[in-house]
């Protein structure tokens, strides 16, 4: 059977764990491969330095996967920071004319050409950047009440704003040949909707939108359903391989 290597990139300050309650929904009796990436400054990665912007970025996650893209069916997912780094990182592989991915999911992610006028994170003193993140709903507040930790992760967390809030609304369109689908929260004021639009003209292929319950961080209480939405997007390229359609 067609194994797809599904890779899956976190979110500011998330690291490869955040994937670790996806595993029981990808697996090879499905023919998908769950297959986590950790970016520097975490996880086993936690002593490399982290990026010093996005392009740097965007290199070491293409060194990580070269090999196994080139040996095999992939598909990525990437959720807000993890979003932008999927847009880009499935450029570069475009421009290098090797094989591409069998789909693309973005998620709580607006189109890179829509440019919204918004406070930059990383560049807020650290009291007011501690209240917003904790506003946005992916650290527990209490988190910042132990200073050791703080120390450690917030130097990151601003870091991962900083990449996240690169602008690329002035570049050209270079649409994908791929399908892609965007997720989304109902509740999510960090994306509007003209931006959830303009990932339509990302692709030359079919564009899904889908839309959750909650806010940004709706992904930590939709796993079933995005999985469902994964696997079913995925299964025509297995069975397709398999002969069955």
């Amino acid at each position: 059977m067609l194994n797809i290597k599904l890779f899956c990139f976190p979110y500011a300050g998330g690291s490869a764990s955040i994937y670790s309650r996806w595993q029981p929904y990808f697996n090879s009796h499905n023919g998908i491969e769950l297959v986590p990436i950790e970016l520097t400054g975490r996880g086993r990665r936690i002593h490399e330095p982290l990026y010093p912007d996005l392009m740097h970025a965007v290199e070491d996650l293409y060194e990580l996967i070269r090999n196994d893209i080139k040996s095999a069916p992939y598909a990525f997912f990437g959720h807000s920071l993890g979003g932008l780094l999927v847009y880009e990182l499935a450029q570069k592989i475009k421009q290098l004319h090797i094989r591409q991915p069998l789909h693309l999911f973005f998620s709580g992610r607006g189109a890179p050409n829509i440019e919204i006028k918004r406070k930059k994170y990383h560049l807020m003193n650290d009291e007011e950047f501690k209240d917003e993140v904790i506003k946005l709903g992916g650290t527990p507040p209490e988190f910042f009440d132990h200073p050791e930790l703080t120390e450690l992760f917030l130097p990151l967390l601003k870091n991962d704003f900083k990449l996240a809030e690169t602008n690329l609304a002035q570049r050209e369109l270079n649409p994908f040949k791929c399908d892609i689908s965007i997720f989304s929260g109902k509740e999510d004021d960090k994306i509007c909707q003209e931006q959830i639009d303009g990932w339509k003209l990302h692709t030359g292929a079919n564009c899904s939108v889908h839309y959750f319950e909650g806010g940004h961080f709706f992904l930590h209480d939709e796993i079933p359903e995005i999985s469902k939405l994964i696997n079913n997007a995925l299964k025509k390229h297995v069975q397709r391989n398999a002969g069955l359609v």
